[in-house]
């Protein structure tokens, strides 16, 4: 038995020295390309900030990595989730596709990153730019108010928002900016079919309007997100 085996590992040994050199790149290319997109639909993504809307948790040219599987594996072509590990909780950072680009090519599509404030069912009201979630505060430190002016409910909803209910299977989120991020006051709620993930780590961070050495963010790279 043992010499049948070992005739066959060396016709399979002579069978792949007789791969030309541009087959066998193309192969690892392949394999490669395939395990990539594995990873990023199942597992991770990593996604770039381009606003300040989640200063000073996140700031522009901050890279980011997504645990696209704490909430559960989707399937290409459904909006079932499988395996979750847990649902989104209230203070999560989660990136989700803009609701307002439902119907658009997938090219057009974009990806906000939110906090994550009210989950289905709870009832959120904001009085004087103050969040109350089921009649209580809701407070985050990271949460920060650069313009000292409280608009009017008249104005927009900005710094007022009469109580309302989240519906079911959705979110309602804020930016850690809230003067100046465009959010769910201004365009609704999140449906959970729409969250990609969970944004948990900061792998990389450029400063394009800083001079050399100081476009690299040391400082941030490989912080946690909170």
């Amino acid at each position: 038995m043992s010499k049948y085996m070992a005739f066959f590992r060396k016709k399979k040994k002579q069978v792949e020295s007789n791969k030309p050199w541009y087959r066998e790149w193309s192969e690892a290319l392949i394999i490669a390309v395939v395990l990539a997109l594995i990873i990023r639909t199942f597992v991770f993504q990593a996604f770039k900030i381009p606003s300040g809307s989640m200063l000073d948790t996140l700031l522009i040219g901050d890279h980011l990595l997504v645990n696209k599987f704490i909430y559960g594996t989707k399937l290409p072509f459904s909006n079932k989730r499988h395996l979750a590990l847990r649902s989104p909780e209230r203070g999560d950072v989660i990136v989700f596709e803009f609701p307002e680009d439902e119907g658009k090519s997938y090219f057009q599509r974009r990806d906000f990153i939110k906090r994550l404030i009210g989950l289905p069912g709870d009832v959120v009201e904001i009085r004087a730019k103050q969040v109350f979630v089921n009649g209580e505060l809701l407070q985050f430190e990271q949460e920060i108010y650069r313009d000292s002016q409280v608009l009017p409910a008249a104005v927009g909803p900005r710094d007022y928002m009469a109580p309302f209910k989240v519906p079911e299977n959705q979110y309602f989120v804020l930016g850690d900016n809230r003067d100046f991020s465009f959010d769910g006051r201004f365009w609704g709620f999140v449906d959970n079919s729409k969250v990609k993930g969970l944004a948990f780590i900061k792998y990389w961070s450029w400063d394009a309007e800083a001079s050399l050495p100081g476009k690299i963010r040391f400082n941030r790279i490989g912080r946690p997100i909170h």
